[in-house]
């Protein structure tokens, strides 16, 4: 399993009507260090700009990688290292995904996973490697100080679920993720 947070540019093939794009290629893909197997898709809509989904997370035995990219509208997309004991814990990487630049970012087990929509509309297409568990669900509050994310939201502020309101901040969360020995390979914007 890919133990780094990588980002993807994939390549687009235009011409007069448009663009062709491969999104995932088992082999290609592994040569990136991602090695996941792939189980399910998932996609969200969020309607309204500064819509803030996360930080999201599972445990094992459900743990899940994720391939996230943006399929309509444009994010920030936000890995937030979880593991125990690693150098990098509670570190944050990010990078913006859009229908127009056609970036992708993996996110693997032992990270939690948030993003915040630039603009309204906007669809979010992610691979996960294990099925969604309900007691296997968690996360870490989306403004929790500590973390210090600087997130981009629009003068009427961020647009959240209940759940993700009332998620534990990183100090009181007891992470179930060992680290492996491979601290993140860099922090901030990934560009």
């Amino acid at each position: 399993m890919a133990k780094s947070i990588v980002l993807v540019e994939t390549r687009r093939f235009g011409d007069s009507r448009g663009w062709f794009s491969e999104t995932y290629a088992e082999a290609k893909y592994a040569a990136l260090g991602i090695d996941s197997r792939f189980v399910q898709d998932n996609q969200s809509y969020s309607a309204f700009a500064g819509t803030v989904r996360g930080i999201h997370f599972q445990t094992p035995p459900h743990a899940q990688a994720k391939l996230v990219r943006c399929v309509r509208g444009s994010i920030i997309d936000y890995a937030v290292d979880l593991r125990k004991g690693s150098p990098t814990y509670g570190k944050v990487a990010f990078a913006e995904l859009s229908a127009e630049n056609g970036k992708q970012l993996f996110v693997p087990v032992g990270f939690g996973h948030a993003f915040v929509t630039l603009e309204p509309d906007t669809e979010v297409a992610y691979k996960v490697s294990d099925i969604y568990a309900a007691d296997s669900d968690g996360g870490v509050v989306w403004d929790d100080p500590d973390l210090a994310i600087d997130w981009p939201l629009p003068p009427t502020g961020a647009v959240l679920s209940d759940k993700d309101r009332i998620l534990p901040r990183l100090a009181d969360f007891e992470s179930p993720f060992a680290y492996d020995g491979a601290p993140m390979a860099a922090t901030g914007d990934l560009g």
